[in-house]
């Protein structure tokens, strides 16, 4: 695609699920705040400040509109990342609503490990859910009473998706409990996987949507009834006495505040609305050249004795090792020839290594950057080592 022209001749990068590269539309929507009208956002009445606001608001409005879910509901916070996002809202969380918290073998460190604390902060029990290979949850294994459930709508080492992710929302919802969903490697390629179902949460990152480095948390205007504010700084309140404070969060029309204290990265959330845009308007064709080319290369990957993939199915995202090779060995062997891979268990120690007993492996994270060029140097450099 010619938005990524800035790509050398010959490089071919494999690491979108950390983060994806910028379309130009986003890079020049990034530098355009930056030299056009940079400027503290939500706190200036100067038309560079109007202009900031109005590109900031517009993202909130695009990102709900790109998850099919109805303003009078729902609000968009910008944080850090998804690692922040989630720990900002279980950190927040009250104590005495919930029995447990529950999330699933196949998650990221993040909220992995957020369930941990969560589970020692408030003195409840923790469970850790089996996924299918398909990615969905047994539900009939599980008793979701007046839990906290948090869980991916998509794996970060094989793209395996939550297919039943709106029968998890409503049996979480009918037993009392609440449900927030990682979603960082689901809104970049399979949007289609959490757009509609109203879940109390929606985290995810902006750099893996094509967007600048950023954080979105979207969530449901009756999870702040189950929050405690201990999260508080400027451009959070309306008024502040001697020993008490005015949350701006009180009223709907800033109820975003909630989860932004301080300063936000405004010419980030200006290129994010950016890539939410470029992300809609990418044409049919494309689509089809991405999903054609992580489907040969998964083939390929699959078709070989010794190479050992983790998946059952053809994903943007594949991990696998080569038996008789170091993966990170492998990993600075497809560097030298331009080629971008991580290497390692990707923030998914519990499951890679001590549930399946896996070495480190290598992972394939394909993007719309990526052409059939691409997929051929691969194969063509993967097949020599393979020999």
């Amino acid at each position: 695609m010619k938005d990524f022209d800035y790509l050398g001749k010959g490089e071919v990068y494999l690491d979108g699920a950390c983060q994806s590269l910028r379309p130009r539309a986003v890079i020049d929507a990034v530098n355009n705040y930056y030299t056009k009208h940079n400027s503290c956002g939500e706190r200036v009445k100067y038309k560079w400040g109007v202009e900031t606001d109005d590109k900031v608001e517009a993202t909130r409005e695009e990102m709900l509109k790109y998850l099919k879910l109805p303003k009078r509901k729902y609000n968009t916070s910008f944080t850090l990342n998804t690692t922040y996002g989630i720990n900002l809202i279980l950190s927040q969380l009250k104590t005495d609503k919930f029995t447990k918290i529950m999330t699933s073998e196949i998650e990221h460190n993040s909220p992995f490990l957020a369930s941990i604390a969560f589970a020692k902060r408030a003195g409840v029990s923790r469970e850790v859910m089996k996924r299918n290979d398909d990615g969905s949850i047994p539900l009939a294994d599980y008793d979701f009473t007046d839990a906290v459930v948090v869980v991916n709508s998509a794996s970060n080492f094989d793209g395996r998706k939550l297919k039943n992710l709106k029968e998890l929302n409503k049996a979480v919802h009918k037993a009392g409990g609440i449900l927030i969903i990682d979603a960082a490697q689901t809104l970049g390629h399979a949007a289609e996987v959490v757009q509609g179902i109203e879940v109390d949460a929606i985290v995810t990152s902006a750099h893996k949507m094509y967007g600048p480095s950023l954080g979105v948390i979207v969530w449901r205007d009756d999870l702040m009834d189950k929050l405690i504010p201990s999260w508080l700084g400027g451009g959070m309140v309306d008024d502040v006495e001697k020993e008490s404070y005015l949350l701006s969060a009180e009223g709907k029309e800033h109820r975003y505040t909630r989860f932004e204290s301080g300063l936000q990265a405004w010419g980030e959330i200006v290129g994010f609305g950016a890539s939410l845009k470029w992300l809609q308007e990418v044409s049919k064709k494309d689509w089809r050249n991405f999903k054609n080319n992580y489907t040969e290369l998964y083939e390929f990957l699959q078709s070989s004795e010794k190479v050992h993939l983790v998946g059952s199915e053809p994903n943007p995202t594949m991990s696998f090792y080569v038996e008789g090779i170091d993966s990170h060995l492998l990993g600075a062997a497809l560097s030298r020839e331009n080629i971008m891979a991580r290497t390692g268990y990707f923030c998914v120690h519990y499951y890679l290594d001590h549930v399946l007993g896996l070495p480190p492996l290598v992972r394939f994270s394909l993007g719309l950057h990526n052409k059939p060029e691409d997929i051929a140097k691969v194969k063509k450099i993967l097949k020599n080592v393979l020999k």
